[in-house]
């Protein structure tokens, strides 16, 4: 087996080594990753014609076998990948572009990996989603990744009534054809001032991004869009705590009602979401 650099294969047993791939620009892509490219036993690459497009660019040789691994036939690869990994073979995956496994092949053969005890390890690298989060001004701290949105005009509408109430920042991928139609449906369902940032082309020539309302936003790619997209939704606003004073007047008009203090206290907290301990030394200090 030919060793990689570094100690991703230390010990002498095989490995799959999931590799960050370049959005766009070659030059983003690391050492080890022109490394391992060339000493790997077995590349499983998405797109092999952009595999050598890629090691022409880097000016490296793959000496290893190159298999395809995209998504339709990624289950059937998965048992020749795992005999190798068995076999003490490093066994390099690279997808067109960014980390393997996140929206792209990958995924089910780290689990199968996984479950037999297999070594799985990673050359971090780029990511279509933390470099559009990083570039689209909108709050990093918190953020959740959904994919694709649904093809399908029902299971999308549900998916886009999901995210009006998520409070972390959300990054999706979407096709250049389809994108029109989702940030108008985003705008009608979310909000056409819900803030958000249309990444397009990250790290390539034409790199673009649109910051704005989701309604101007489905306005300007109304007239067409093109180019591999990612898009950052700002996340819902977080509610303003209840007025204590504002509910200690509702629980002294339910007990002038007839109502027990106990029982309009546990009442109004439930209605309002706070805890029915602070409510009733409010209500009881301020009667």
């Amino acid at each position: 087996m030919r060793g990689m650099s570094g100690s991703l294969t230390s010990g002498g047993g095989g490995a799959l080594v999931l590799a960050a791939t370049p959005l766009g620009d070659s030059r983003d892509a690391s050492p080890r990753l022109v490394a391992a490219l060339g000493r790997a036993d077995v590349v499983a690459a998405e797109d092999t014609r952009r595999l050598r497009a890629l090691v022409a660019a880097l000016d490296v040789t793959v000496t290893g076998r190159i298999v395809s691994h995209y998504d339709a036939v990624e289950t059937a690869r998965i048992p020749l990948l795992l005999e190798a990994v068995r076999g003490g073979a490093t066994v390099l995956v690279v997808t067109d572009a960014g980390m393997p496994a996140v929206s792209d092949p990958g995924f089910r053969l780290v689990a199968a990996c996984v479950r037999e005890g297999l070594r799985v390890t990673c050359l971090p690298g780029p990511s279509a989603v933390t470099t559009a989060l990083a570039v689209s001004g909108l709050p990093c701290d918190r953020f959740c990744f959904e994919g694709f949105p649904p093809r399908r005009a029902g299971p999308r509408r549900r998916w886009l009534t999901g995210l009006a109430g998520e409070v972390r920042t959300c990054v999706f991928f979407e096709s250049p054809h389809r994108l029109a139609a989702t940030l108008a449906e985003a705008a009608e369902i979310i909000g056409a001032d819900r803030v958000a940032a249309v990444c397009r082309e990250l790290t390539k020539p034409y790199e673009e991004v649109r910051r704005g309302g989701l309604g101007a936003l489905a306005q300007w790619a109304a007239g067409g869009v093109r180019g591999e997209v990612t898009v950052v939704l700002s996340g819902a606003p977080l509610a303003a705590p209840p007025d204590v004073a504002e509910l200690v007047e509702e629980v002294a008009e339910r007990v002038t009602a007839g109502e027990r203090l106990k029982e309009a206290v546990a009442a109004v907290a439930k209605a309002h979401g706070v805890p029915q301990r602070d409510l009733y030394q409010a209500a009881v200090v301020n009667p």
